[in-house]
């Protein structure tokens, strides 16, 4: 008899198993917002009140945590990308698009640093979070550079390792709280096409 090559679906979780999931992804959060990032995966499990071999039950590594914590983030961020792919001033909507991700992106010390290092790769389970963010961006750079606003030669590829750069230097400046804002308009200088509308 020939075996299928079809995958199964996930089997949905335990109750026990779902309660773990949701107090790691809490934790994690809080651990992420206080520590950054690279907080201790076994103070997450502790205070999660499971062993660490559970939390990497649930999430095999760092990458797959991060993932997890930032979906809620990134499907506001794919939303709002949609509401304004219909905005009638593309060059504004994409500014307004890419400084939410720096908002985003700074809400958790180190998320930035880890999205730019796996931009490209697709293995990462942080590609979870790249690859729907370049194609809802692509959508709102592709309008701004019909219109003339921004250079043809610009890719959304380089226009969100920019934004991962300006958290992360933000990031850096915590007594500057305008610092993101005046990079991310100081970047867009040097973006805008020959019809560029004020953005």
């Amino acid at each position: 008899m020939a075996s299928s090559t079809a995958q199964t679906p996930p089997r949905p979780m335990r109750a026990d198993a779902r309660r773990n999931y949701d107090r790691l992804l809490a934790e994690a959060r809080t651990a992420f917002a206080e520590h950054g990032t690279d907080a201790s995966l076994e103070d997450v499990a502790r205070r999660a009140g499971v062993g660490i071999g559970t939390l990497y039950r649930h999430f095999p590594n760092r990458h797959a945590l991060m993932n997890a914590v930032f979906q809620e983030a990134l499907a506001s961020l794919i939303t709002r990308s949609r509401e304004l792919a219909a905005a009638e001033h593309p060059c504004r909507a994409l500014v307004e698009w890419l400084g939410a991700i720096i908002t985003h992106a700074g809400e958790y010390r180190g998320l930035a640093q880890a999205l730019m290092s796996t931009s490209r790769d697709e293995t990462s389970a942080l590609a979870q979070c790249n690859v729907p963010l370049r194609e809802a961006g692509a959508v709102l750079l592709v309008r701004a550079q019909a219109n003339g606003a921004v250079r043809p030669d610009v890719s959304i590829d380089d226009l969100l390792q920019l934004t991962n750069a300006i958290a992360l230097a933000a990031e850096q400046a915590p007594d500057d709280p305008e610092l993101a804002g005046r990079l991310l308009m100081l970047t867009l200088q040097g973006l805008k096409g020959p019809h560029a509308e004020v953005c």
